[in-house]
């Protein structure tokens, strides 16, 4: 039992509480945020699919329902870990997903893309998404001295920390990821949480609990790894070289270099999105050839819109018949790159944006559509709406032609779609 004066010592002050409710609200914050991250540490592998959006959601609530159950275990039971303890090993786990992610990565890539995106997941985002949850019950346990008070705390801490979550999805999505790239953000997480830990120590100490040392211990192990380089993905591998590569709002996007067959590829994450024969410099792509003889199903075209612009090589070659091409490409990296290593001049307009959203902003009537988008290997499923479809109807002129680039099967079950 707690007598009066025991209970005057545990009373929060209104420091005490802002100090509480700010890590909430920063650890559900960096719930997202790694949440988030996920898709650019798998996405090289396995693409960004719904695998690896499922993988990543399902593996973020196991490991939150395990650190929620692991941290009331621990606020009950008055065990010598403290809240401190969670949010640095936290931290430390977070600067550790950069050094583990390359050789986890190629362990899994034989489990095929299902079983590789859950345990790739699993096995680089449980432990700190874990020692997260498990800072919301020992947080209320600290915030709560009366039985009759337990529902107030444990509703605030809930609802503070699902704000921190919004206001951390939202910060990195529409502004720190396109600004500083997921391995500065990923760094700069696990040295929040570390820096909040020492705070939260500090706290403790006055409580009577000393972890401040052994927060500090764990905090110079961070550090020290902040400070090494993890080894990526090496720069030339037998005939295979690196040109370059460079991460965008929408994944990596990555140009190699075959010596052996004398092309060069672009890839954004596990796609190949075009090709170039560094001897001709024509295409590679079979797919490319054919759409580059549109002009012969109708010879009065004039001009095309191509949506999904990749190297630029439909462009260049449609411009060589006195087609006219504007393009549409929603990775501005993408596009940078397709003049910087694929010889692309724009030959019309190009549209950097998302073609859902830019096609609805057009008037202009095209006698060629060329409908060539993919992601993590596979074509947008918000691009091939009906709604979609319509708006290319409403922009194609009456005796227009459609092309439409999409991988699909000729037998089996699969066919049927």
């Amino acid at each position: 039992m707690v007598n009066e004066k025991q209970e005057e010592q545990l009373m929060l002050g209104h420091q005490d509480r802002l100090l509480l409710y700010g890590t909430v609200a920063t650890t559900g914050a960096a719930v997202m945020m790694l949440e988030l991250l996920g898709t650019r540490i798998i996405g090289p592998f396995y693409g960004v699919s719904l695998y690896v959006w499922s993988s990543l959601i399902s593996v973020a609530l196991i490991a939150l329902s395990l650190g929620y159950y692991l941290g009331g275990m621990v606020a009950d039971r008055e065990t010598r870990f403290r809240l401190s303890y969670a949010i640095a090993l936290a931290g430390l786990a977070t600067a550790a997903i950069p050094f583990l992610s390359r050789p986890i990565l190629l362990w899994t890539d034989v489990l095929g893309m299902r079983g590789g995106a859950f345990v790739s997941a699993l096995l680089l985002f449980t432990t700190p998404l874990t020692l997260l949850g498990m800072v919301g019950p020992q947080v209320i346990k600290m915030a709560t001295l009366r039985r009759e008070g337990v529902g107030m705390a444990a509703g605030t801490v809930y609802a503070i920390s699902t704000v921190g979550s919004v206001i951390g999805t939202l910060l990195l999505g529409f502004f720190l990821l396109p600004e500083l790239g997921s391995r500065v953000i990923l760094y700069s997480v696990s040295m929040a949480l570390v820096l909040l830990a020492a705070l939260v120590a500090l706290y403790e100490r006055r409580r009577g609990f000393d972890s401040l040392g052994k927060v500090v211990l764990v905090g110079i192990v961070t550090g020290a790894g902040l400070w090494l380089k993890p080894g990526g993905a090496p720069s030339a591998s037998g005939d295979y070289r690196l040109v370059h590569e460079e991460e965008s709002h929408y994944g990596w996007v990555r140009i190699i270099d075959d010596r052996e067959r004398r092309v060069r590829w672009m890839l954004s994450d596990a796609s190949v999105i075009s090709a170039l024969r560094l001897d001709t410099k024509g295409t590679v792509l079979m797919y490319q050839q054919i759409i580059s003889q549109l002009p012969h199903l109708h010879p009065r075209g004039q001009n095309a819109l191509l949506v999904g612009l990749g190297g630029g090589h439909i462009a260049m070659e449609l411009e060589k018949q006195g087609v006219a091409t504007d393009a549409i490409e929603i990775d501005p990296v993408v596009a940078q790159a397709a003049g910087d290593f694929f010889l692309f001049k724009p030959p019309g307009a190009l549209v950097v944006g998302d073609a859902r959203y830019e096609i609805r902003n057009l008037e202009k009537r095209y006698d060629f559509i060329i409908h060539d988008c993919f992601t993590g290997g596979s074509v947008p499923s918000h691009l091939l709406s009906l709604e979609m479809l319509r708006d290319l109807d409403r922009l194609l002129a009456a005796d227009g032609v459609l092309a439409l680039n999409f991988v699909g099967f000729t037998d089996g079950p699969a066919s049927a779609a």
